[in-house]
């Protein structure tokens, strides 16, 4: 035992057991192998006992139950890993939970507050469980979502108690389930008020003994789920299909073996079937996957602790209402996220026919997401009921927040700060929603611009979670840190990013853009390079990137990057006479793809090829290979990346990697752009640019690249 503060206490009160878990000096309650084995003792100690009705397992944290593992225990075997080590930590655990089923009584879990990972484990080793209705309490499996499967018994128990089905949704999404689905697909016993969750349990204990059902609650678990060969096949095939449209088996490898496990264990008893379930987690434990995404979670909480730009420890003003100025699609989504979240929203446009169509685009998105159960039907008229529509610009006296969402044009946009100033109280933090116009220029129409900053939404912004928070030269470091807590209260990760062109990501991203259409034009085909991207690891190709976001949309900000870099960057032709010849994208089903009204997936068009070829003026197409392709494209990602750092528009390569992660869905199991530089190596990606330098300035290794190839440096020293 560990000479530690205990985390378990346990008490007795009418012959009952209650053993909480209270982590001292912790604000959420976490497993590890010194409380594993702490657990261990009072398990043994209890199973001799004849004397008690039932055991309680509860938590002393005041919203949480068991967060799961601690990770920095596991992050250790990333660092140094140990097949043995691995395999002795998950019998173990897996041991240790085996004991509930060996208790002389009943056991139940009282969950308040989040109980996932290993936490429901814990829980679901316990012959029942009742949680509160209470919104904190989740109920989840997330360890694929860091690259490995539960290891503690989920594969196992949680298809035993909620279905196969519902299980294998669960552990391959990750996704945790409120109470009240808890206890409508069988996951928990009952759901109720957390006032009086310790009495229904209490309760529960008193039905289940009267009959000592538990014993064959017990029994029938332990055995087999007993699935016809039909049945596990069908349920398998929708498990595998649903999770090829999210992620690749390649990149992502523990969904699919968790899948794999279930099915070779559905019909072999529980014991057996931890064991394959032990062998199976083990390879991934410390896989490179697997180290890279629980960077990955370390990292997204840090920056969501610290947006950067020195403003961790600065209070921001508080928040009550805010006004957004523009009706548009921007508008609109960000308005719907802010009123979802309990902010009344001052939405003004003088265009009234905008108004009336911005509320439906709005309603629209809370139907969506009440289709997807993440929105009541309540819920969805209480947030539209916080929507005030306004015509004119003097309802914003009301606001604490004015944030600017108009046409992207400098002049409109310094016209409109220009009259705010003398309408919005003298404490009102003004921010723009600009994805390309200088904060600094904007800054020099508003009276006072210290309480000026950039607000940048990605679309869609009811989904999308960065923000990206902009330092004009003279914002003011509580403007920005008001901007950031604003964001972290809708449930957004702001980053602080420097005032520049194109800001930090699409800075970063069009350079990439621009690169695919270069080679589009010298004759590389669209798909080679949408597969390209996409088996590197990016939502999607670029190509099929430039139909969605709109040919006009990428023209306009390639143009402004040009502008401002265009010593490495230029307009490819291709993009140019696309626009020309009114192809813009899915916008209006015709852009470097062709597509039906409605649809997404866009069909290869001979219109294109033959356009592509007066651009060429007859030249042979290049044939290059699937490996250049990739080093053209990321590594001129890469170069526009380390150049952000130089002129530091952004804190550090961490913060970076995360708005990247988070803005244009850069590939979590690489744990980011700069930290695929470090598992490539500095001196190597030099060599790299180097060859492909006679193309053009925009792949001259920058300084600090070099100097970290010279002294055998990372961005990541830790590793």
């Amino acid at each position: 035992m560990s000479d530690a503060p205990t985390a378990w206490t346990l008490e007795e009160r009418d012959r009952i057991a209650i053993l909480t878990l209270d982590v001292p000096g912790e604000r959420v309650n976490t497993l590890n192998a010194a409380r594993i084995e702490e657990l261990a003792v009072h398990l043994d100690r209890l199973a001799r006992r004849n004397d008690l009705r039932g055991l309680l397992v509860v938590s002393g944290k005041p919203n949480n139950f068991i967060a799961g593992v601690d990770l920095k225990e596991v992050q250790q075997l990333f660092r140094s890993p140990d097949p043995q080590k691995a395999d002795r930590l998950t019998a173990r655990g897996q041991e240790v939970f085996n004991r509930f089923a060996t208790l002389p009584f009943p056991s139940v879990a009282v969950i308040h507050g989040a109980a996932v990972g290993g936490g429901l484990e814990l829980a679901l080793a316990c012959d029942y469980r009742i949680c509160s209705l209470n919104g904190v309490t989740q109920l989840g499996l997330p360890e694929t979502q860091i690259g490995i499967i539960p290891g503690w018994g989920g594969t196992q128990r949680l298809p035993r108690v909620a279905g196969v089905s519902k299980a294998l949704e669960m552990i391959t999404s990750g996704q945790s389930v409120d109470g009240r689905t808890a206890a409508a697909i069988g996951l928990v016993w009952d759901a109720v008020p957390q006032e009086g969750l310790i009495e229904e349990a209490e309760r529960l204990l008193e039905i289940v003994a009267e009959d000592e059902r538990w014993r064959a609650q017990r029994e029938r678990l332990a055995g087999p789920i007993g699935l016809t060969e039909d049945q596990l096949q069908f349920i398998v095939a929708v498990a595998e299909g649903m999770l090829a449209q999210r992620v690749n088996r390649r990149h992502y490898p523990a969904p699919y073996v968790a899948v794999d496990v279930v099915r070779r264990t559905v019909n072999l008893p529980l014991a057996e079937g931890l064991a394959v379930e032990r062998e199976a987690i083990v390879p991934l434990l410390g896989s490179p996957a697997s180290r890279e995404l629980v960077h990955v979670f370390f990292a997204t909480r840090r920056v969501e602790k610290n947006p950067g730009g020195g403003i961790a420890a600065v209070e921001g003003n508080k928040v009550e209402t805010i006004a957004v100025i523009g009706a548009g699609v921007m508008g609109s989504a960000i308005t719907s996220v802010m009123a979802r979240r309990g902010y009344p929203v001052i939405l003004v446009d003088l265009n009234r026919e905008l108004l009336d169509r911005a509320i439906e685009r709005i309603d629209a998105i809370y139907q969506t997401l009440q289709q997807r159960g993440r929105l009541s039907s309540s819920a969805r008229t209480q947030a539209l009921g916080r929507i005030a529509p306004m015509t004119d610009l003097e309802a914003v006296r009301a606001a604490d927040f004015v944030l600017e969402a108009i046409i992207e044009r400098e002049e409109a946009k310094k016209d409109l700060f220009r009259r705010l100033s003398d309408i919005v109280r003298p404490d009102c933090v003004l921010a723009s929603n600009t994805s390309t116009i200088s904060i600094s220029r904007l800054a020099e129409a508003v009276r006072h611009p210290e309480r000026f900053a950039g607000m940048h939404f990605f679309n869609p912004a009811e989904r999308m979670r960065l923000v990206e928070v902009i330092r004009g030269t003279q914002s003011s470091p509580q403007a920005l840190a008001t901007i950031a807590q604003l964001a972290r209260s809708l449930g957004k990760t702001p980053v602080v990013v420097g005032d520049c062109a194109g800001f930090l990501v699409n800075r970063i991203l069009v350079p990439y853009m621009l690169e695919a259409l270069i080679l589009l034009e010298e004759g590389v085909p669209a798909d080679q390079l949408d597969r390209v991207a996409k088996e590197f690891g990016m939502p999607m190709g670029p190509i099929l990137l430039h139909d969605v976001v709109g040919l006009d949309v990428a023209l306009y900000a390639s143009r402004v990057l040009v502008a401002a870099y265009g010593d490495r960057l230029h307009v490819p032709k291709v993009l140019e006479a696309m626009v020309q010849a009114g192809r813009l994208g899915q916008k209006n089903n015709l852009g470097f793809y062709r597509y039906r009204p409605g649809r997404t997936k866009g069909q290869h068009d001979p219109e294109v090829d033959r356009l592509l070829a007066e651009l060429r003026g007859g030249d042979a197409a290049a044939s290059l290979s699937d490996h250049v392709i990739e080093d053209r494209l990321f590594l001129a990602m890469l170069a526009e990346a380390v150049r952000c750092l130089e002129e530091q528009i952004v804190d550090d390569a961490e913060h970076l990697d995360m708005a990247l992660l988070l803005g244009i869905g850069f590939p979590a199991f690489r744990g980011g752009l700069l930290r695929w530089a470090d598992q490539l190596g500095a001196a190597t990606v030099v060599a790299k640019l180097r060859e492909y330098e006679p193309l053009g300035p925009r792949f001259r290794p920058p300084k600090l690249l070099e100097e970290l190839a010279a002294g055998n440096g990372r961005f990541y020293p830790e590793g």
